[in-house]
């Protein structure tokens, strides 16, 4: 990076940070390498959701303890889309749920959650059983495509396409919609297919979508459960969706392979616009991103 910075005849110190913000993120800082784990606030701050927890979740973790969580008053609220490791695997290292005072809730469609946690929380998997966590836990069963009210939000469990079940959130809050939808192959495109599932992908602000793969990937990866940027921009092109990001990178991808996807669907997204001029159709603009560990995206 020194090398690159010296090439372009940046020398004063000053002038550097400005620089480095003009490379490509692949390049300078990467997309990170933690599994999901997703936070949605309100605009007061007083209503927060977790979605899933992933190894991101221990970072997460660090940061609710220099606040309530760390005097044992904190209350978390914790959704789980489905119960791959990749979606668990930071619940055990994520440190207010050991400080006695605090209470974590957690919710699913699927009705083994309980069981889940036990099986977290046993040995040989973990040295700390769940009956000694210090944190109470709270199970909570959500039923299919009903909203449910928590504080500001209003959450409502939609199904996508995934070889176990798997459930995305659409979020509604301060007159502003939030669907998360990941782990998902996609399968089902059409508003026909999705039925009942539809309302996942309608009058959203912002979206976030599995993009795993590249196209060619996800047809040589079929029933793998994750899709590629390219569907999810069809999907949000038809429904009007304002903002995407587009998340789940694949673990064994490079920042350049991630970069490069990037730039396939960013091809693609350009290409659908001109097809729609050249047939004098009018297409929605989407502001859309790859997403990487940390960003956050404000609704206005």
């Amino acid at each position: 990076m020194v090398q690159t910075v010296l090439q372009a005849g940046v020398t004063e110190a000053e002038k550097v940070a400005d620089f480095l913000k003009t490379l490509p993120r692949a390049q300078v800082a990467g997309y990170g390498g933690n599994s999901p784990c997703t936070t949605v606030t309100s605009a007061s701050g007083n209503t927060q959701m977790i979605i899933d927890g992933g190894s991101g979740i221990r970072l997460l973790g660090y940061e609710l303890s220099r606040g309530l969580f760390g005097q044992g008053k904190g209350e978390a609220h914790i959704f789980f889309t489905h119960f791959h490791w990749d979606h668990l695997i930071g619940i055990p290292f994520f440190i207010p749920i050991f400080i006695p005072g605090n209470t974590i809730h957690v919710y699913a469609v699927q009705p083994e959650l309980p069981e889940i946690f036990a099986t977290l929380f046993r040995k040989p998997f973990f040295p700390v059983a769940l009956a000694n966590l210090g944190a109470k836990i709270v199970y909570h069963q959500l039923e299919p495509r009903t909203p449910y009210q928590l504080g500001e939000m209003t959450i409502t469990p939609y199904q996508l396409d995934h070889p176990d079940p798997c459930w995305g959130y659409k979020v509604q809050c301060d007159g502003r919609t939030f669907s998360h939808c990941v782990d998902t192959e996609a399968t089902r495109t059409t508003r026909a297919e999705l039925g009942p599932d539809l309302p996942l992908y309608q009058g959203v602000d912002l979206m976030s979508f599995d993009a795993q793969y590249t196209l060619l990937e996800q047809l040589e990866k079929v029933n793998w459960g994750h899709a590629a940027a390219v569907i999810g921009l069809d999907i949000g092109l038809r429904e009007k969706v304002k903002r995407m990001v587009f998340i789940h990178h694949d673990p064994a991808s490079t920042d350049a392979k991630i970069a490069e996807a990037e730039a396939q669907a960013r091809a693609y997204y350009n290409s659908q616009h001109k097809q729609a001029k050249r047939n004098h159709e009018n297409l929605p603009d989407i502001d859309w991103c790859f997403g990487h560990d940390g960003l956050e995206i404000d609704i206005p």
